[in-house]
This record gives structure tokens, sequence and C-alpha cells, in this order.
């Protein structure tokens, strides 16, 4: 099993009062950083932010980020939306879900990522853009909103 992170009281004022100045993917990978993710679901998304491959270990350096359960090994984590498998009526949803999103929160400031939802054919490949799209989302609203956007596109999927 992979250690689990979760964002330490000095990461959570950090979310919200951006005091360090973090680089952008670092911020990103502190988003999803949330107590139920472990090291290699996190490490996954980590590369598609572009972020460093010890992200995590930088987090931890600047104690914005602890391990709170795992251990060092276990099976490779698969993305959440493979349970939709070929399912085109949930994959359309969960597109929808997106675009109307990027639509809603964005407008024009979104218009690179709804190109990305556009381009994606699968649900796997939309849940790569879940990242990207919290980010903007935190960015434009709050990170509390972009947190919760990210809940209810799990619950979307897992419902």
């Amino acid at each position: 099993m992979a250690f689990i992170y979760a964002k330490t009281a000095a990461g959570r004022l950090e979310i919200e009062n951006r005091g360090l100045k973090l680089a952008p993917a670092l911020r990103s990978v502190l988003l999803l950083v949330d107590g139920q993710r472990d090291a290699r679901e996190l490490g996954q998304m980590a590369q598609g932010l572009r972020a460093p491959e010890d992200v995590l270990a930088q987090l931890q350096a600047l104690q914005l980020i602890e391990a709170v359960g795992g251990s060092a090994d276990k099976a490779p984590v698969l993305p959440v939306t493979t349970q939709l498998g070929d399912d085109p009526l949930r994959y359309q949803q969960l597109r929808d879900w997106m675009a109307e999103s990027v639509r809603k929160h964005l407008g024009l400031k979104g218009y690179l990522i709804q190109l990305k939802i556009d381009r994606s054919k699968t649900a796997v490949g939309l849940e790569q853009l879940w990242p990207e799209l919290a980010t903007a989302l935190g960015k434009a609203k709050s990170p509390a909103f972009a947190s919760r956007w990210l809940e209810e596109t799990r619950a979307l999927v897992q419902a």
C-alpha cells in the first residue's frame, strides 16, 4: 500500500491565502491532496500537470502535506472513470458536466480547457483534465469551490 497524504494546517492555510507563492504545478497538486489519495494516484495526476517528479517530497519539505496512512507498496490505482467502461451515456454525462462547469464558471478563460474536453474521446481522458479544470476553478472562484467541484465530479462518476 502506498502512503496516503493529507494537507497539514499550513497546507490548508496556503490554499486559502497563497502566502508561499507556490509554482502553479505545486499548488495544483496541493489542491488534489485530500487524505484519501495515495502517492501513486497523486503522482499520476501530477504527471498530467507537468509537476516535478518529486512534487510530494517538495510539499512535505515545506510541511504542507503529511503521510496519514498507508505504507510503501500498493497495487496501481485505476482511474475513477474506468468503471464507466464504454458506456456512451455516462461518458456524455461527464463530458456535459465538465463543459457546463467551464461555461458557467470560467467563460472565455476556459476556452483552452473546453477544447481539451472536446478532444477527449474517453472518460479516462476526461478524468485526466480534472486537475487542470479544478485549478482553473480554484483561481476563478476559490480553492474550496474547486474541491467541492472535484467531489461532485467523483460522485457523478461513482453514481
